[in-house]
This record gives structure tokens, C-alpha cells and sequence, in this order.
């Protein structure tokens, strides 16, 4: 290739349309985030590379030479055209498409979202979109990878995955015991009692009524009841101290394991005979769809070693 053909150090070019188009090394350095001295040695590097002045250097700005402007004129349409087609590959590169779960607000919120920083950590390129509602979803309609479904162990499909069991016993803050070790049937009358009112699902093991008369205090009468129409919202109260709830297992654990939560009444706790299921979209998986089912059933199974056996 002869010498007239050849182009021009390309790195510099860079400084040199920064700082053409701003009439100063300072600008550009400050655009470009690098140090005034080396746009202005870039320049210096272009110069000599192209035989010619590009600038003429005054005080308190730059002037561009005739050989300059000509030069500008070139990167400018140069850099408009490399942009230009940047833009068109992003249009058309393939977009990172999230792995979509389905699960109630309950585990949502309290079980898998505290969990999530873990496999980001894991799986930094993996984008993952969870959808909380307490509304059954169909997975192909609705677009789901995945989903993590409470249901009875008895009506549990073949396809899906057990990940783990459930069990309930009454929780709160321990600000509330004040040192003791539980509460006792004669402190009820003094306590609140927190509901989860499961709409037109009522479910026994969570219902305070039943599980008063499943332990024999059924004629017991607490101070007041608070009612919630949402789980979370139940144990959130539960922490701040505001009465008594019926923790499930697992959702409550990482609150009682970091203190938030101790339970109310020591060695009382029932097996409620539902589990916790992922069930899988019948489709070929895609890779990060494998990554992210692989982590929940070791993040399941690692639940599942510290429940205790049903009593």
C-alpha cells in the first residue's frame, strides 16, 4: 500500500473529533474521561502521523487550520455513519429475554426475592422477572418459564417438582415476649392476634380459631385481631410487633434465623400436609431457564434439611 493511502493512527482520532467539535483539549478530555495531556499528545501523535498542523493553539482556545477542517469534515461524516450503524445492529441484536416466574406474593416476597442475590452473584448474565400474585397462571398463555405453586401434597401433577414442605407454628417480635421464653394460654387475653384472611380459599391450619381449638384453647379470648388480606403483609406486622401470627415454615425461616421473629409458643407447631412445587413450561428450556431451575432446587433442598419432621 503506498504511504498517501495508508490511515491514519485511528486511537487519536478520537481525541481529535472531541476536540475539533470543542474547540478544546480540556472539553474533550473531560468528554472522553481522560487527562488534558493525553488528547493534546494524541493530537501531536496525529500531526506528525499526517505531516501537517491540525490546530493552531491560542490561549484560551483551540483554532482549527485548514488541514484540520478538512480532517473534521471527514470524522465527523465518519463518526455520524459509525453511529448510525451501531444503532441499526442494537435494533436487531437479540434482546436478553428473562427467565419469567409465577409464584404468590407470599413466597415472592419472602421466601425467593431475599434469595435472588445469590444467583445474580452466580448467574450475573442471567435476567430473571418474577410475577407475585395469588391468581393461578397459565404458563404458555401467560408467558411463564416457571412456576412455584403451594398446593396440597395429594393433588400435586406428575410433571411437577416437590421443592419443599410446609409447617406452622405462632411467631412475633421478640420485643413482644419481653425475656420470656413463650407465652402461656394465660397471656392470650393480653396478646393480638394477626389473621391472613385467604378470601374465598379459607385455609384451617392458618386460621387462628382452628388452631386455638386444635391446641385446646379454644375458649380462650385475645385482647383484638388484626386481619390481612395478604401473608407478607401478616408477618411484616407480626416483626414490627403488633401481635401474634401463624409463621409457616419455610417463609418465615431467614426471620427467625436472623431474630426478626422467634416463636410464641415453644415445641407447638402442625404439618399442614401442602408443599411448595415448581412446575416447569412444557417447551424446551432455554440454557438460563436450566441455571435458574438448577439453583432453586439446591436452594430447596438445603430448606428442606433444616425442617423439622412432623410431629
Amino acid at each position: 500500500m503506498k504511504a498517501r493511502d495508508r490511515l491514519p493512527p485511528l486511537d487519536p482520532l478520537r481525541g481529535f473529533e472531541a476536540a475539533a467539535r470543542l474547540q478544546s483539549f480540556t472539553r474533550a478530555a473531560e468528554e472522553l474521561n481522560l487527562t488534558q495531556s493525553a488528547v493534546s499528545r494524541q493530537v501531536i501523535a496525529l500531526e506528525e502521523a499526517l505531516g501537517c498542523e491540525l490546530f493552531k493553539r491560542h490561549p484560551r482556545h483551540l483554532e482549527l487550520t485548514e488541514s484540520g477542517r478538512v480532517l473534521s469534515r471527514a470524522t465527523e461524516e465518519a463518526f455520524r455513519q459509525l453511529r448510525a450503524a451501531a444503532a441499526t445492529l442494537r435494533e436487531f441484536a437479540p434482546r436478553r429475554r428473562p427467565v419469567a416466574i409465577t409464584t404468590t406474593v407470599g413466597i415472592a416476597s419472602l421466601w425467593l426475592i431475599p434469595r435472588l442475590p445469590a444467583f445474580q452473584a452466580l448467574c450475573p448474565q442471567v435476567d430473571v422477572r418474577i410475577s407475585a400474585n395469588n391468581a393461578v397462571a397459565d404458563l404458555a398463555r401467560e408467558d411463564f418459564d416457571l412456576a412455584i405453586r403451594y398446593m396440597p401434597d395429594a393433588h400435586a401433577p406428575a410433571q411437577a417438582t416437590r421443592l419443599f414442605g410446609e409447617t406452622v407454628y405462632p411467631v412475633c417480635s421478640p420485643a413482644l415476649l419481653q425475656g420470656r421464653a413463650g407465652f402461656s394460654a394465660a397471656d392470650l387475653p393480653q396478646q393480638v392476634l394477626l389473621h391472613y384472611d385467604a378470601g374465598d380459599s379459607p385455609l384451617p391450619w392458618l386460621n387462628w380459631p382452628d388452631w386455638l381449638r386444635a391446641t385446646g384453647l379454644a375458649e380462650v379470648a385475645p385482647r383484638a385481631a388484626l386481619r390481612f388480606s395478604n401473608y407478607d403483609q401478616v408477618v411484616s406486622a407480626a416483626v414490627a410487633g403488633q401481635g401474634i401470627a401463624l409463621g409457616r415454615a419455610p417463609l418465615v425461616d431467614r426471620l427467625l434465623t436472623d431474630g426478626s421473629l422467634v416463636r410464641a409458643f415453644a415445641g407447638e407447631w402442625a404439618d399442614t400436609a401442602r408443599g411448595y412445587y415448581l412446575v416447569i413450561r412444557p417447551q424446551p428450556a432455554r440454557p438460563e431457564v436450566h441455571q435458574f431451575v438448577g439453583w432453586l432446587l439446591a436452594q430447596a433442598r438445603l430448606q428442606d434439611a433444616t425442617q423439622p419432621a412432623a410431629a
